[in-house]
C-alpha cells in the first residue's frame, strides 16, 4: 500500500505579521468606524433633545397664544357689549336731547310771545319815565347779503332821532352782552347804508339779572331792564357809567 504525504505551505514569519498588520489595520478601521457612528449618534441624540426642547417650547407658545385668543375674544365680546350699551345710551341721550330741544323751542316761543305781548308795549311807558318818547315798537329782523349783516332785535324802540334796541334773555351773561355790542355794531352799519342818521340806543332786558352781569352791562353803556313786583325797572348806565351811542 503506498503512502502519499501532501506536505502544506509552511507561512513565514514575514507573511503571519502581514497579516496581523493588515487586520490590525482593519480593526482600527472598524473602531474608527465605530466611533464616527458613535458621534454621529451622540449628534443625532443632541439634535433629537434640541429638537424635543423646541417643541416642547412650540407647544408651550401655542398654549399661551391659544389662552391669549381665547381671552382676546373675551375681551373682544365684552368691548362689542360696551359698544352696544353705549349706543343704546347714546340713542337715548339723543332722544332725550331732541325732546329737550322741542322743549327748549317752545319755551322759547312763549317767552318770545310774552316779550311781544306784554313786556314791549311796557317798554313805552317805561322809557318815557326817563325821558325817551318812542312812537313804535316792535320786533325785527335786518338781512343784506352784500355787507353780510343778518340780525334779530328782540324789541326795536323807534321815534324820529333816536332807536333803542332791546336784547331780551332769560339769565344774560356776559357773551349775551358782547354779542349785543355786536349786535348794535351791525345796526349801525345797517342804518348807514340806509342813510339813517339817528342815535343807535341799547339795552339788555333779563329775567334773571346777576348783579355782576348788570354792573357790565352798565360799564359797556347798556340800559338794563329787569323784574319788580308785578311789573319792570329799567336802570340807566348813570355815574361812572353813560350810555353809549351808535
Amino acid at each position: 500500500m503506498e503512502i502519499t504525504k501532501t506536505i502544506d505551505h509552511v507561512l513565514s514569519v514575514e507573511e503571519v505579521w502581514a497579516i496581523l498588520q493588515k487586520t490590525n489595520l482593519t480593526l482600527d478601521r472598524v473602531g474608527q468606524k465605530h466611533e464616527e457612528i458613535a458621534l454621529r449618534q451622540a449628534e443625532t441624540d443632541k439634535q433629537l433633545k434640541e429638537n424635543a426642547l423646541r417643541q416642547a417650547e412650540t407647544d408651550r407658545l401655542i398654549k399661551e397664544t391659544d389662552k391669549q385668543m381665547k381671552e382676546n375674544a373675551l375681551r373682544q365680546a365684552e368691548t362689542d357689549r360696551l359698544i352696544k350699551e353705549n349706543a343704546l345710551r347714546q340713542a337715548e341721550t339723543d332722544k332725550q336731547m331732541k325732546e329737550t330741544n322741542k322743549r327748549m323751542g317752545s319755551l322759547t316761543n312763549r317767552f318770545g310771545e310774552v316779550v311781544e305781548y306784554m313786556i314791549i308795549p311796557n317798554l313805552l311807558a317805561k322809557f318815557e319815565e326817563l325821558g325817551f318818547t318812542f312812537t313804535k315798537a316792535n320786533r325785527t329782523k335786518i338781512a343784506n347779503k352784500t355787507h353780510n349783516i343778518f340780525t334779530e332785535v328782540d324789541a326795536f324802540l323807534e321815534n324820529g332821532d333816536k332807536v333803542m334796541a332791546v336784547e331780551i334773555k332769560t339769565k344774560p351773561s356776559n357773551d349775551d352782552i358782547n354779542d349785543h355790542i355786536e349786535r348794535m355794531e351791525k345796526l349801525r352799519v345797517y342804518a348807514n347804508l340806509h342813510n339813517d342818521k339817528r342815535v343807535y340806543l341799547g339795552a339788555m332786558a333779563g329775567v334773571v339779572f346777576n348783579q355782576s352781569e348788570k354792573i357790565y352791562a352798565l360799564k359797556n353803556g347798556f340800559y338794563v331792564i329787569e323784574p319788580s313786583g308785578e311789573t319792570f325797572t329799567i336802570t340807566a348806565p348813570e355815574g361812572i357809567y353813560h350810555p353809549r351811542e351808535w
